[in-house]
Order: C-alpha cells, then structure tokens, then sequence
C-alpha cells in the first residue's frame, strides 16, 4: 500500500517566523518529554469538570467554562455527566453544514458505481495517452476524492461542534479499534459511510451489533479481503475469472483484534476454521448505481463442511444454512470472556491510562458480560469507576494528534469553515484521519506519539494560529486572558509565570504549545 504520509521535507511549509523563538522560550526536550509528577490530593470539583472536558471531550471551550462559572463546577458537571450518555441534537448550524455534504448520504451501492466510474475512466484515459500519469488521476480527483474529504469534514465537525461530545470520543475509539484504510481500493469510497452506518449508530448500544455491521460493511469486506475468500475447488461464472480460494486476513484480525484479543486462548487453526465459516460473506454487484446496500451471502462460495472452531463443533450445512455458520462465530465472540478483558483493557487505556489499573479492567469485563455487550451501561461503568477521578491520572494523558489540534481549536473557539485546511496538519502529525494502513489502528499512548518530532510540529501550529495566519478566518480568539480563563486549572504555576513579558500571540503560543496543553 502506497503511505499517505507527508513528504518529511514539506515540514518548512508550515513553519511560521515566530515558532523558532517560541521553541527557544519552551521547556527543553527532556523536560517536554518528561511526565509530570503525579499528584496525590482529591481533584476539586472545578478540576474534576476540566478533567471530565478533556478525557471524554475534545477539550473545554470557552462557553463551557462560562457555562461551569454560572452553574457551578459540581452541578454543571453532574448534568454534562448524564447528558453525554443521552442522544443529543445538533446544533442547526452543524446540522446545515452537514446537509450540505453533497455525497455524505450516499448509499452503497451509489458510492461502489462511483469507484467503477472512476477505474473505468481511468482505464480509458490509459489507454487514450499511454505513459500519462494526469488522465489517470483526474477521474479519481472527480469522483473518489470528493466522497472521502466529505466524510473526513463531517467527522471533523462534529468533533468540534457537537455538544455529544462523549459519542464523538467514541466514534474516534471504535473506529480506531474496527479500523480501516481509506488508501485501498474502494475503502476510499466507503470509509464514511462504515463510520456513518457500522460505528456511529453503535457507540452506545451493542457490541454484537457493532460487530455485525463492521463485519458484512464493504469497507472492513475489502479492506481484509473476505469479499474475495471461497471455499476450495469454488469456480468463478464469468470466464477467465480465476478462484482467490480461502483468505484467512479478516478471521485472523477479528480474533486477534477486534474480539479475542492476540491472548485470547485461540490457534492457528482456529483462525482457517473461521475463515471457513465466513466463505461466501461478500459483495452483490448487482447493487452498484442503486439505493441499497451490497453485502451478500453467496451459498456457491461458502465451505458448507464440518467445523472444528474453539473447541467446538460446526455442524456441515445446508446452502440455507451457510451464513448462519459466520453470524454464530459473532455471537460467540461477542460473549466471550477474553473478548470482555481486551475491550475493557483497550477501553481503560484510552480514557484512563496507558496502563490501566487491572482492578478496573476487570471491572469493567464483568459489566461487559452481565450486560451482553451493552456498551451505554459499559461506557457509564467507566465514568463512575473512581480510578477515572484518581488525582493520579490528572493531566497525565500526552494527547494524540488527533486531539491536540481539536482541543486547541476548541479552546480559542475557532469556527473553523473548511475542515479540509486541517487535514495536512494531521498528515504531517502521522495521524491522518481514515489513513492508519494497518488493522490495529493508531495507538492512543504517549510512547508513540511523544518526541522532539512532536514538539517541533505542535509549536509551529501553534505559533501559527496565535499570530492569526491559521486561525484569523476562523475568528479564533487567541487573546491570552480568555486561553487562560478557557484553560483554568489544567496550566501549573510556572506555564502561567512563563508569559511574563512577552507579547499577547507569544503569550497565546506559549500556552497552546506548554506541556500543560499537550497533557491531559
């Protein structure tokens, strides 16, 4: 697969004149790498609202400290607490941006004939100017490449702006954890709509049904090759078409990651069982152009033999019976244990911890089982689990890069119109959005993310969107008093006494690129 990832020596492009003298007035690598010390007294209710705003939000903006003022720290937060695990509307202005996404609701089967339009028309401009590398390219930038900026501005949007801020948290987890890769063939087409139809709807209801709709989407279908998996000795219908016979991709990383865990107490030979079971789980290309979806089970290419899988014996089926041999497989391993402790450990480490306290995963692994996979009672176990409040764990998270520029745009109350402007700056981070290559997905821990690398890049955006040459159209305000007012207690002594004697944009740089910012 070709890497999405920036050249390295485009870095220049974004360095702004004030970001070298800013780095000059940071702390040195070995202090911004180092984590801060962790803290022993209770969190008081004004930093246990900061706290809740930046682990299941992507950070506070300056209406909701406002909002926290007014109310009072302990009430505002108790009603945040039982409002993000509600279904919340969005704001009219959201709502109008996103009707205006020409392709967002498109169905499958209108978003599979886009992609054959293109490679059909790339085909013909081949051949029409053999050697030329633009008529290849100019179908894919009129029909596929529309379809992925779209999704990646909603996705980015609703981070910003929605008041569900917890669902959008969720989103970016189990997308993460069902990830696929908008680089390979078709994923381009289909990496929003996976997210608008198997992730988003699912974040707090059931885990089986996530699974299942991951499972039969065409995104996760071709992205791990099950589309294409048979049983032996299957022959093609159309002509010269050629068998691909058994692919064990999509078994192996649904055990592996998105169930069991690597762990999870299964063999080698677990994996060929259940890719067996799931022969014939493809795609119907009679749904191409039409407002329907493709997944099909084809009986012609499903292995209808015995099964030996976990231990456990598959019946031989009937053609009738074929498909009910994967959506067993699912059931299994959405109630089982090891998939309750991998979930939870994952589910710790994203919000708590990068190494979460075992006494809570384990909690959380047996709400996961007694409530079948409910993921609104799990999620809420979480919230009220006292090792999320623990003063250990305040601002003791390093932010991806994910959520360090959606917390600094939502701390300067940016209103950001094009969303496609940030998509470099996440591509120059190594974290952009749908482009993660491989099945496991990004890591949310600071060893992959924190370095020198980081800080460089962080201090250029952020010396940019102080000096108003990022965040001047959107109407950022970037005036130091209302960043610290926005910021409260998160900033220590010394980030604060740092300001002293600098311009209000270096006052405002130096703030969003403190270690205190990159924390949470």
């Amino acid at each position: 697969m070709k890497s999405c990832l920036p050249d390295p020596r485009r870095r220049h492009l974004l360095l702004g004149s004030g970001a070298l003298p800013l780095m000059a007035a940071l702390p040195g690598p070995g202090q911004a790498e180092a984590a801060p010390p962790a803290r022993q007294a209770p969190l008081s209710d004004e930093e246990r609202a900061h706290h809740a705003l930046k682990r299941l939000a992507y950070g506070p903006r300056p209406q909701d400290v406002q909002d926290l003022q007014r109310l009072g720290a302990a009430r505002w937060l108790e009603g945040f607490l039982q409002a993000q695990l509600q279904p919340q509307a969005l704001p009219p202005a959201l709502e109008q941006r996103l009707a205006g996404l020409a392709t967002w609701q498109e169905s499958q089967g209108e978003l599979g004939e886009r992609f054959r339009r293109a490679q059909q028309a790339q085909r013909e401009a081949k051949a029409a100017a053999p050697g030329s590398a633009e008529p290849a390219t100019g179908a894919r930038r009129e029909l596929v490449r529309p379809v992925l900026l779209e999704a990646q501005s909603q996705r980015l949007w609703r981070a910003l702006e929605s008041p569900a801020q917890l669902q959008e948290r969720l989103v970016e987890f189990w997308f993460n954890h069902f990830n696929v890769y908008a680089g390979k063939n078709a994923v381009s087409v289909y990496a929003g709509a996976y997210e608008r139809e198997a992730i988003r709807p699912h974040v707090l209801g059931r885990f089986r049904d996530m699974l299942g709709a991951t499972t039969r989407h065409p995104a996760m279908l071709i992205y791990l090759d099950n589309h294409l998996s048979v049983a032996p000795g299957f022959q093609p219908r159309r002509a010269n078409a050629r068998s691909q016979g058994l692919n064990e991709n999509y078994a192996r990383e649904l055990m592996e990651l998105h169930t069991l865990g690597v762990d999870g107490g299964y063999t080698q030979a677990d994996v060929t069982e259940l890719a067996r079971m799931l022969t014939g789980w493809t795609l119907d290309p009679r749904g191409l152009g039409r407002s329907r979806d493709l997944f099909a089970f084809d009986p012609r290419r499903h292995d209808h033999g015995e099964k030996l899988w976990l231990g456990r014996r598959i019946r031989a089926s009937s053609p009738r019976e074929g498909q009910a041999e994967g959506e067993q497989a699912l059931d299994i391993l959405a109630r089982h244990p090891s998939t309750a402790r991998h979930l939870s450990r994952k589910l710790a480490q994203c919000f708590v911890a990068d190494e979460p306290p075992a006494a809570l995963v384990d909690r959380l692994a047996q709400v996961f089982l007694r409530s079948d996979g409910d993921l609104r009672q799990w999620t809420e176990a979480l919230i009220q689990a006292p090792e999320f409040w623990s003063p250990v764990q305040w601002q003791a998270q390093f932010k991806t890069p994910y959520r360090y520029l959606l917390s600094a745009l939502r701390a300067v109350n940016a209103q950001v119109d094009e969303p496609a402007l940030l998509l470099p700056l996440l591509a120059q981070a190594g974290q952009p959005l749908y482009g993660w290559q491989t099945p496991d997905g990004y890591k949310p821990t600071a060893a992959a993310w924190r370095g020198p690398e980081t800080l460089t890049q962080r201090v250029q955006f952020a010396s940019g969107l102080a000096e108003g040459r990022l965040g001047r159209r959107w109407g950022a305000d970037t005036r130091p008093q209302s960043l610290l007012a926005t910021l409260g207690p998160s900033l220590q002594p010394q980030t604060r006494a740092a300001l002293q004697g600098e311009s209000p944009s270096a006052q405002a740089a130096l703030l969003l690129a403190s270690p205190d910012f990159m924390q949470c």
